[in-house]
This record gives structure tokens, C-alpha cells and sequence, in this order.
């Protein structure tokens, strides 16, 4: 591996460790993690690596934050607490799953728009982008219409399912819902705030050559 790519594999594996160990923390009554804040900072990665290397640069990275979160989600279940193993294996498929495909995303979108302004590849690929990864991770990881799984790794998320206000004040859903629909909205809330340092890291690239 090129040794130009050991900042955004080094900031991608720090962002995926992160997040697997702050998404242990609630707050807001466990409307949200602390992991909910670290984790969209993936996608800022994945876009100034494709922006400053390529297509296939930015895929690599993706891979290593794949396995960095595989290898976190063993770990992770293997910690034994109260309720159960720390990680599910639905969460754990649920995880792994959601990285790998909206990342490729990311990446295949930003590289069709990356000849437009310098704001439209990064925020069109990291909206679409976030928005596939929520689904994807709350649905599989939660939604009682998954059965594939059994029963045993069902009853280890079966809270999720227990109806509760709609982001408090709304009509009663499955809790999984606001929570995905929470997360969401903090990954709408990072895409834009990142396109401050990615706006400044490509600028100063760009001063220097």
C-alpha cells in the first residue's frame, strides 16, 4: 500500500474504533450514542481520498475501515455484559453490511459528479450515501420483519421493537424507527459541517503543487 494512503486508512480505522466504542454511550434519554457523532466522519475520508487519489484509493480505504469494523464487531462479541454479548450478531451483520455498501456508494457517486463544483461530488455522495447506510443498518440490525436470523439473535435486540412516541412527541412506532431516524438526521447534520475541512484540506493540497 502506498504510503501517501496511511492518513486516510490511519483516520478511518481511528474513526470505525471510535465509534464501536462510543456507540456504547447514550444520551438524550438513548435517543442517540456519543458513536452517532464520529461515525459520518467516515464519509469525509472516503471523499478527500477520492478527491486527492482516486477511485481506487478511496476503495481501499473503505476495505480497511470494513475489516477494522469486523474485527471490532469479534471483539465486541465477545464481551459479555448484562444483557448479552456487547455486540449482537445482528448489529454486527447489520454494521458490516451498512459500511461496505454505502461507502461503495459513496465512492461510485462522488467519482460521476467529481467534475462539478467542488461542494456538489462530496455532499450529493455523503446524503445519498448516509441515508442508505441508515437504512440498511437499522433494518437489518433491528426490524422485527428480518427473520433470518432466529430467534436467539432476534431476543437480543427485541427492545427495539417496543412501541414508542415517533422522536418522543410523535405517534407510537417501533423504537428502532426513531432511533434510525435520529441517527439519520446527525449524519445530514456532519455532511454539512464537513464540507468546512473537506473545502480546506483540498485547498491547501491545491496551494502546495
Amino acid at each position: 500500500m502506498s504510503r501517501t494512503l496511511l492518513p486516510g486508512v490511519f483516520a478511518m480505522a481511528a474513526i470505525v474504533v471510535a465509534s464501536n466504542i462510543l456507540v456504547q454511550f447514550l444520551i438524550l434519554d438513548g435517543l442517540l450514542t456519543w458513536g452517532a457523532f464520529t461515525y459520518p466522519f467516515a464519509f469525509l475520508v472516503t471523499d478527500l481520498m477520492n478527491r486527492l487519489y482516486g477511485v481506487s484509493a478511496a476503495r481501499k480505504v473503505v476495505l480497511i475501515g470494513f475489516v477494522t469494523g469486523v474485527v471490532c464487531s469479534l471483539i465486541g462479541s465477545q464481551i459479555m455484559l448484562e444483557y448479552g454479548p456487547a455486540v449482537p450478531l445482528r448489529i454486527a451483520v447489520g454494521s458490516g453490511t451498512a459500511f461496505l455498501v454505502a461507502q461503495l456508494v459513496d465512492v461510485a457517486i462522488f467519482n460521476r459528479l467529481r467534475s462539478g463544483s467542488w461542494w456538489r461530488a462530496p455532499l450529493v455522495s455523503t446524503l445519498f450515501s448516509s441515508a442508505l447506510d441508515t437504512a440498511l443498518f437499522f433494518t437489518i440490525a433491528f426490524s422485527a420483519s428480518l427473520t433470518l436470523f432466529g430467534e436467539a439473535a432476534d431476543g437480543a435486540i427485541n427492545w427495539a421493537w417496543q412501541a414508542a412516541p415517533f422522536m418522543i412527541f410523535g405517534p407510537e412506532m417501533p423504537l428502532w424507527v426513531t432511533l434510525g431516524f435520529a441517527d439519520w438526521l446527525v449524519k445530514l447534520v456532519v455532511a454539512m459541517v464537513a464540507l468546512i475541512p473537506f473545502r480546506l484540506i483540498i485547498s491547501q493540497r491545491i496551494a502546495k503543487t
